[in-house]
């Protein structure tokens, strides 16, 4: 027997003050109007339908970063390491079938940075040692605001210096349970802006590294420390900085 616990946000409807390029929308086909769509396009009318009833459908439009999703190294800058950034249906599909591991900084406050030391003792608490190839999932708890506006502003983030431990010792796929990786996009700018100076802003992400983020997670509570696989396959997006993903951990 294997357990299979959900770590995706649900796929619905955002809430009127979410912002346009933030935001979900989900109309809803009833069978109803499948069965008009049946007679107008292949003329069978509704009485020869079980129950008078056609298909039901849904139409989604959101962008690739309103949910639970994961990024293309192409969403950080167009080019990295000198070479043009994959995009999310270029990259390797056995990197998002993995071993996991939880770093457990929910007690960190909003904006707090998380360093490669701080990684390092996280991955010491959790008794794991990585292997090339884990998937790292940072416990913010954050996504007890995932239905809130002020969702953004909430949480610490991963500096670049950790990003770079992470992937110097073979990790490929880092995951979060807040907003974004890196701390609180209000931060970063007022930080930017004051010092000015590249490298502040948004510096995770954009430093230089052929790696891929899972932003929005949720109940990463509910897991283990280790000893459990995760599976987070992005849809097949061709050219996209990212994509939706159903991510979910097995437990034995």
């Amino acid at each position: 027997m294997r357990t299979f616990i959900d770590l995706s946000a649900p796929l619905e409807p955002s809430a009127p003050e979410v912002p346009p390029e933030l935001s979900v929308e989900v109309t809803y086909i009833t069978h109803d109007e499948g069965a008009a769509m049946i007679e107008s396009s292949f003329g069978v009318p509704r009485e020869l339908l079980r129950d008078g009833e056609g298909w039901a459908s849904e139409r989604v439009a959101l962008v690739t970063h309103s949910t639970t999703h994961v990024d293309a190294p192409y969403h950080y800058n167009s080019t990295i390491a000198g070479q043009p950034a994959q995009t999310i249906d270029q990259l390797p599909l056995d990197w998002f079938f993995a071993p996991g591991v939880v770093v457990d900084f929910h007690e960190r406050a909003d904006g707090e940075r998380i360093s490669a030391s701080d990684m390092r003792d996280a991955l010491a608490r959790a008794d794991h040692a990585l292997a090339p190839g884990d998937i790292v999932l940072v416990r913010t708890d954050c996504d007890r605001f995932y239905d809130q506006a002020d969702y953004p502003l909430h949480g610490p983030g991963v500096t670049a210096e950790a990003t770079r431990w992470l992937f110097d010792q073979g990790v490929r796929v880092m995951g979060i349970d807040a907003w974004g990786w890196d701390r609180p996009l209000t931060l970063q700018a007022a930080d930017a802006l004051a010092r000015r100076e590249p490298g502040i802003f948004w510096e995770a992400h954009q430093c230089d590294l052929p790696y891929s983020q899972i932003e929005r997670l949720c109940n990463l509570a509910a897991l283990p420390a280790h000893g459990f696989e995760v599976a987070c396959f992005p849809l097949r997006i061709v050219g996209g900085s990212a994509a939706p993903a159903r991510v979910v951990a097995i437990l034995p």
